[in-house]
């Protein structure tokens, strides 16, 4: 099996535990280049956001800050939105909204490589305020299976407003999906709105038509896993898991090459220029990214989606769930869900139990790529 798929399954396993100046006066409700997939279109008319600005909003608290310095763009932002925004706490997100003080880098000639590369927060809109499309809410089933938990979704309430929004317990709120006052606000009569940059210094659109088409397909078939319950620090509930794959989960997608317009990233490369849409379908906001992007590591403040911790467990975090016997490691009969699936190609030296070595050496090996077929 290739690499970047043991990697998955390792990631499956930790989820397991779990120069313009733009002021504006609103009213507030808060306390490369690629060989496929090629268009033309119009060109979007609010190219301003791809050079040097300032955007300030009194009335939100917003400070971005854009400067364009030996071939970087740099971002200053304390993140804060410049729109309304739901009410929070609420009752599916306990938290509220505060300044981050953030600084993102990203770089102004991007280089394609056309290699997915997975991660948690592929980029942030051009206001400050990141995209953070995944969770880190998952239902556990005592059969083994465990399903990273979708924020668009209506079995379990994560508290997201009208922009596909919620906040972390650090106080960052951030967009699950389309930000739609950021779109309303942007949209000039063309088609493509430029909403945001990717890490890898690749723009993120929207279109408003629709026109073009994600590559995910809902799988076949029902899922599997009994006795499954979903965990916050409020309660635990029962969920029953069965049934078809109808998008309540990250894993009840696959990729299916050429079955839309846009890649497994979510890109698409129009009049000669490789650009991300963020789409009204799965996967809404690109999971990986076609660009050359560093390693982005831990966040500072560390990122935190819903009520749970949004970061890679430690091997002892492992331990603390599988290993029952107490020998500080994981046996073959403790291992749980899809490591137990890919045990063997973890178990490097054949000894029947996976060590810390073992598991940090997987998961230094990268991100989960997307599901695909095709």
């Amino acid at each position: 099996m290739h690499k970047k798929y043991l990697v998955l399954t390792l990631m499956c396993a930790f989820c397991f535990l779990g120069c313009n100046t733009r002021e504006a006066n609103h009213s507030h409700d808060h306390a490369h280049h690629s060989d496929h997939h090629t268009h033309s279109h119009e060109t979007n008319s609010n190219d301003s956001y791809l050079g040097a600005y300032t955007l300030k909003d009194d009335t939100y608290g917003t400070q971005t800050v854009v400067t364009i310095k030996r071939n970087k763009r740099i971002m200053k932002t304390n993140a804060l939105p410049n729109h309304d925004t739901g009410t929070f706490p609420n009752t599916g997100n306990p938290n509220r909204i505060s300044a981050q003080n953030r600084t993102y880098e990203f770089p102004m000639n991007p280089v394609y490589t056309g290699q997915p590369k997975w991660v948690r927060e592929p980029g942030v809109a051009i206001n400050g305020v990141k995209f953070e499309p995944g969770t880190a809410e998952v239902v556990v089933c005592d059969t083994g299976e465990n399903y990273r938990v979708e924020a668009l979704q209506d079995v379990i309430d994560l508290g997201l407003d009208f922009n596909h929004a919620h906040v972390q317990p650090t106080g960052a709120y951030h967009y699950h999906g389309s930000p739609t006052s950021v779109i309303k606000d942007l949209d000039t009569g063309e088609d493509l709105i430029h909403i945001g940059f990717a890490h890898d210094g690749f723009p993120i659109y929207y279109s408003k038509s629709g026109k073009y088409k994600p590559s995910y397909k809902l799988l076949d078939g029902n899922r599997a896993g009994e006795d499954c319950t979903y965990s916050n620090p409020h309660n635990t509930v029962d969920i029953s898991v069965g049934g078809h794959h109808d998008g309540t989960y990250g894993s009840d997608f696959e990729f299916v090459e050429g079955s839309g317009d846009l890649d497994e990233c979510n890109g698409i490369t129009i009049d000669d220029q490789y650009i991300y849409m963020v789409t009204e379908e799965f996967p809404y906001v690109s999971r990986c990214l076609m660009g050359e992007v560093e390693e982005q590591g831990p966040q500072r403040p560390q990122g935190q989606s819903g009520n749970r911790r949004d970061r890679r467990p430690s091997f002892d975090d492992l331990l603390s769930m599988m290993d029952t016997n107490g020998d500080k490691k994981i046996s073959r009969e403790e291992a749980k869900g899809p490591l137990s699936e890919q045990f063997d190609k973890i178990d490097a030296n054949k000894d029947g139990f996976l060590s810390k070595a073992e598991l940090e050496k997987a998961g230094r090996q990268g991100g989960p790529p997307p599901r695909r077929r095709g």
